[in-house]
């Protein structure tokens, strides 16, 4: 079935929202990360729509979603609110959905199913963020290395990869250009999609937001290594353990299944993240770090799984899938074994 695209009015904002497959029909509800849109699920949507009712919006300050500004000190609860509001006013929100998060979407069902949590169906973490945001933080509990949670929120972001965007380079001459980031982080080298489809991904992520409000978000300057602590505005400051803990996660009632997928070869959330400074000091990449006991690799996925194994000893139930010889995006590089996963999954649980 085509995918129909709406400017989707509600009580928040005007949210863009892709939609396909049968009204009435068992609803998948998909939410992208960052610099990226809900256009990266239309390969996903099409193949869902014989069976399911597909959504898959484009956050605030992404794709063609009314740009309001990013409350960072929210966490990521500006987006899960669009996100219910969004279900209201399809009047969806009462239905049992599927919730899919990719990345920081991840994150985001995370935060919806700790505010909604009879509305959640079922959980699928693709690639998820840590439950305790990106950067400053050292341990499986998320405890921040400095007061001030330096080394995370906007001024981690590399400054000319948000020139590009802002600039709409869709070429490849720049190694940090929009295609050149997707196709080295987002996928696993040498993955690579068709070459329209590759085009269409990174119109995309050119349609992200740039600025103080959207991404990367405002900072403030640190008296401790890197340098750098979270702002109050924006995505990359949403994301900082500052202001996001999803640990709540762990205790909600009634307990809906969650599968957990991810790359194994993942270069954006992961144990040594290559976007984390701690990780990227003890590289040697940023000069100055002061060492394992101060400014630790943020252990991204042992956090995720503390929380998940929480969860599970309050009778939760979840899996751990990890795709071989994959990146972040397994619905892209490994379509096929993901929408099977998926499928299997949201057939279990309708």
């Amino acid at each position: 079935m085509p995918i129909d695209q709406q400017l989707v009015p509600t009580s928040r904002l005007r949210v863009h929202t892709r939609i396909a497959g049968p009204v009435g029909a068992p609803l998948v509800v998909l939410v992208h990360g960052n610099a990226s849109s809900g256009g990266f699920f239309e390969p996903l949507m099409l193949a869902l729509s014989d069976r399911f009712r597909v959504i898959a919006p484009d956050m605030r300050g992404f794709g063609d979603t009314e740009p309001a500004p990013i409350d960072a000190t929210r966490g990521v609860r500006d987006f899960a609110d669009d996100l219910h509001a969004l279900l209201v006013a399809l009047d969806l929100s009462s239905r049992p959905a599927v919730f899919v998060g990719w990345s920081a979407g991840g994150g985001v069902i995370m935060q919806y199913a700790i505010d909604h949590a009879s509305h959640v169906a079922g959980l699928v973490l693709e690639n998820p963020m840590s439950p305790y945001g990106f950067g400053g933080t050292r341990d499986a509990r998320g405890t921040a290395t400095t007061a001030d949670f330096a080394g995370s929120g906007g001024g981690t972001a590399n400054p000319e990869f948000a020139r590009l965007i802002k600039a709409g380079d869709r070429g490849s001459d720049n190694q940090v250009s929009p295609r050149n980031v997707m196709n080295t982080f987002y996928f696993k080298p040498p993955f690579r999609v068709e070459p329209a489809l590759e085009d269409a991904f990174v119109e995309a992520v050119v349609k992200t937001k740039i600025g103080d409000d959207h991404y990367p978000g405002d900072m403030t300057a640190s008296s401790n290594w890197p340098g750098v602590a979270p702002g109050t505005r924006g995505m990359n400051n949403a994301i900082s353990p500052k202001y996001v803990d999803l640990s709540p996660f762990a205790g909600i009632d009634p307990r809906p299944p969650v599968l957990w997928i991810r790359g194994a070869d993942d270069q954006i959330v992961s144990d040594t993240s290559v976007f984390d400074f701690g990780f990227l000091g003890k590289l040697g990449a940023v000069p100055g770090w002061p060492g394992d006991e101060v400014a630790p690799p943020q252990p991204m996925v042992g956090q995720m799984r503390a929380v998940l194994d929480a969860y599970a000893g309050n009778g939760g139930r979840y899996e751990e899938v990890v795709f071989s010889d994959c990146g972040h995006s397994p619905h892209i590089e490994q379509h096929e074994r993901f929408l099977a996963a998926l499928r299997n999954f949201a057939e279990s649980v309708f």
